[in-house]
C-alpha cells in the first residue's frame, strides 16, 4: 500500500482557522481514532530546539500543538507532553516557546524528558541501545509535532529528526561526537524512530524556516500543514515542496532500506491540496548531497580544507558563550582559546566534528555554514 501523506492550506496563524486545518488533515487520514485508542498513555513530542519566541519559527507554532492535542484529547484524556531540548530545562524552553501556557490551558502535564533509561532494540540493523527520555518510555504512544525547517547537516529538520529530541539532556551531544559522519548520525535517527514508532506526524509549514536552520534562517511563507503516519514519505513531501531531491536527505535511503518508510514518489499517496500549489522552487535550501565524513588523522587535513564549516560573524556576536557550552567535544573546538572574553570566540577546525550544534543554538544568529574556498572550486570542476 502506498504511504499517506496530507497537505492542507493554511495561510495564517489564526487559531480558528489552523484548528480546522489540523481536523481537515487527521480526517483526511481517517481520524484521530486510526492512531490512538480511547484510555492511551499519548505523549505529545514538539520540536523544542530553544525556547524562542513562536515568531522566530524555531519551533511548531503554539496553536497547531494545541490544535493536535485537542484532536487527541477528544479519544484519549491520558496526554503528556514534552522535548529535551538542546538548552536549558524543558519547563523553560516550553513556556518560551508558548506551549506550557497551551498544555495547561488543557490540562496536560509535562512529561519527564531531562531523565531517562536505557533500552535495547535486539533488531536493530545499526545501533542495538538507546537511553530515552522517562517520558517517552512511560507512554503507550508519540504524536511527532514537527517544523519545517532547514538543517546544517540533515538538509532538512523534519518528522525523522524531530525524535533526537527524545534523548535527554546532554547525551544527545555524545551521538555527534560518537557519529561525526552525517550519514551514521541519520542512520541513528532511522533506528530511534524505528523503536519508538510514533503514531502520528505532523509538521507546521504554515511559515517555514529557509537558509541559515534550524534557528538563525529566515521566514517563508508555505501556507501548509503536512500530516502522515510515515516520516519518511512526510519528509520527502517538503523535500519536493521546497525543490530539493529527498534522495539528498540522508535518512531517506536507509528509512526506505529498514522499514520505516518510503521517498519514492510513486509509493507516496497525497491526499488534501495539490502539492503543485505550494511549491517554491526558491527556497534557500543546501541542494546536493551529505558528504561522507572521516575521523582519520590521514582524513583530517584535506576535510578541514573541503568540509563545510561554522564561522561566527563578529558584528552579531553577543558574547554570551553558548556556541562554548554546548560544543560536544573535548577539548572543545570553538572556545576563547586565548582567555579573552570580550572578544569573540575562535574555532580550531582540526577538532571541529561538523556537527554543527554552536550554528543551530546561537541566540545572536552570528554563526553560519559556509564552504570554505577549496570546496567551492572542486564543486564547480565536478
Amino acid at each position: 500500500m502506498k504511504s499517506p501523506v496530507a497537505l492542507v492550506r493554511c495561510a495564517e496563524y489564526d487559531e480558528y482557522g489552523v484548528n480546522e486545518a489540523v481536523q481537515r488533515g487527521i480526517d483526511l487520514l481517517g481520524g484521530m481514532n486510526q492512531f490512538i485508542r480511547p484510555g492511551e498513555r499519548i505523549v505529545l513530542k514538539p520540536n523544542i530546539l530553544v525556547g524562542d519566541d513562536p515568531n522566530k519559527l524555531v519551533g511548531p507554532h503554539p496553536w497547531f500543538f494545541k490544535a493536535i492535542a485537542q484532536a487527541a484529547q477528544k479519544v484519549t484524556g491520558q496526554l503528556s507532553y514534552g522535548d529535551s531540548p538542546g538548552f536549558g530545562k524543558p519547563l523553560a524552553q516550553a513556556r518560551k516557546a508558548g506551549l506550557q501556557e497551551v498544555a495547561e490551558g488543557l490540562g496536560i502535564p509535562l512529561a519527564d524528558f531531562e531523565h531517562g533509561r536505557e533500552v535495547e532494540y535486539k533488531e536493530s540493523p545499526f545501533l542495538k541501545y538507546f537511553t530515552l527520555a522517562n517520558g517517552v518510555l512511560d507512554a503507550d504512544g508519540l504524536i511527532s509535532i514537527a517544523k519545517m525547517k532547514t538543517h546544517g547537516i540533515t538538509r532538512i529538520t523534519g518528522a525523522v529528526k524531530n525524535q533526537f529530541g527524545c534523548v535527554p539532556g546532554l547525551l544527545k551531544g555524545q551521538f555527534h561526537v560518537k557519529m561525526p559522519n552525517p550519514h551514521d548520525f541519520a542512520r541513528m535517527l532511522v533506528v530511534l524512530n524505528l523503536y519508538i514508532r510514533p503514531r502520528l506526524y505532523g509538521m507546521d509549514g504554515i511559515v517555514a524556516m529557509e537558509g541559515n536552520g534550524p534557528r538563525g534562517g529566515s521566514p517563508r511563507a508555505m501556507r501548509v500543514l503536512l500530516f502522515s503516519p510515515d516520516p519518511v514519505a512526510l519528509d520527502a513531501t517538503v523535500c519536493r515542496l521546497i525543490n530539493l531531491q529527498p534522495e539528498f536527505v540522508p535518512t531517506s535511503l536507509p528509512g526506505q532500506k529498514w522499514g520505516l518508510g518510503t521517498f519514492r514518489d510513486s509509493d507516496i499517496e497525497l491526499l488534501g491540496d495539490r502539492l503543485e500549489d505550494f511549491v517554491c522552487q526558491t527556497f534557500d535550501v543546501v541542494r546536493r548531497p551529505v558528504p561522507q565524513m572521516s575521523q582519520t588523522s590521514q582524513y583530517a587535513f584535506v576535510r578541514n580544507l573541503t568540509s563545510t564549516r561554522p564561522v561566527i560573524d563578529h558584528a552579531k556576536c553577543g558574547l554570551c558563550g553558548t556556541c562554548v557550552r554546548v560544543c560536544p567535544v573535548d577539548p572543545k573546538s570553538v572556545n576563547w582559546h586565548d582567555g579573552d572574553k570580550l572578544i569573540p570566540p575562535s574555532f580550531k577546525y582540526d577538532r571541529c566534528i561538523r556537527c554543527f550544534c554552536c550554528q543551530e543554538m546561537c541566540p545572536d544568529h552570528a554563526i553560519s555554514i559556509q564552504t570554505p574556498l577549496l570546496a567551492k572550486l572542486v564543486q564547480k570542476i565536478l
